[in-house]
């Protein structure tokens, strides 16, 4: 099978921050990371401190950056798990905020969409996120729309996916979105990732 050639892409290739934390759910990131990455992304991550952090008390990670050093990115992407960890903390959701003029667009899996709201990207929104949670991040995040039972939701500039898989879903409607639905298709079927179908999603279709 022929897949993207990531050399053709270079000029168009676009980055994408993955912000990880103590606690972080290994399949939450590490699913969209395997879509990015076939599709030809530059993908980097970051942590509050550039020190090894434990995802589910299982894998050790080590970020590229921490956030005093991070460069930009096209694309801030957050997952869930211990979210709390990265939402109650103040000096986190500042440097969320002082990034947002150079940042495109924002994609959170799962209880990620928690440091979203408490950075105030999803006020006025629709969003979702893992089953369980819905009705606190109604709660949390007043003036949002907060849907049950959708795979992802995409209001343009904020993609919102529901828990874990979900992530995979969402990650393959933002590569079809830049970069085509050939692409995403290409990379479901490298993947072996059956479940994809295209548009399960709500695009909300706001700017």
């Amino acid at each position: 099978m022929k897949l993207i050639n990531k050399d053709s892409l270079k000029s168009q290739q676009m980055s994408i921050c993955f912000f990880l934390y103590d606690g972080v759910e290994v399949l939450d990131f590490a699913g969209p990371m395997e879509v990015f990455s076939y599709a030809g992304f530059h993908i980097f991550t970051v942590a509050k401190k550039k020190e090894p952090l434990l995802s589910q008390r299982i894998l050790k990670i080590i970020p590229d950056y921490s956030i005093a050093d991070a460069p930009p990115a096209d694309i801030f992407a957050v997952f869930g798990g211990n979210d709390d960890v990265a939402a109650n903390d103040p000096e986190v959701i500042r440097w969320i905020q002082s990034r947002d003029k150079t940042t495109q667009s924002y994609f959170s899996v799962c209880t990620g969409a928690f440091i979203l709201g408490k950075a105030g990207i999803l006020d006025n929104l629709t969003v979702t996120t893992f089953h369980r949670s819905i009705g606190s991040l109604q709660q949390q995040v007043r003036n949002a729309k907060v849907l049950e039972n959708v795979r992802y939701v995409d209001n343009g500039r904020v993609i919102t996916t529901a828990g874990i898989s979900a992530g995979i879903d969402g990650a393959l409607h933002l590569v079809a979105k830049l970069k085509g639905q050939k692409a995403a298709m290409e990379v479901a079927k490298h993947m072996e990732y059956d479940k994809y179908v295209p548009n399960q999603g709500l695009v909300v279709g706001q700017p």
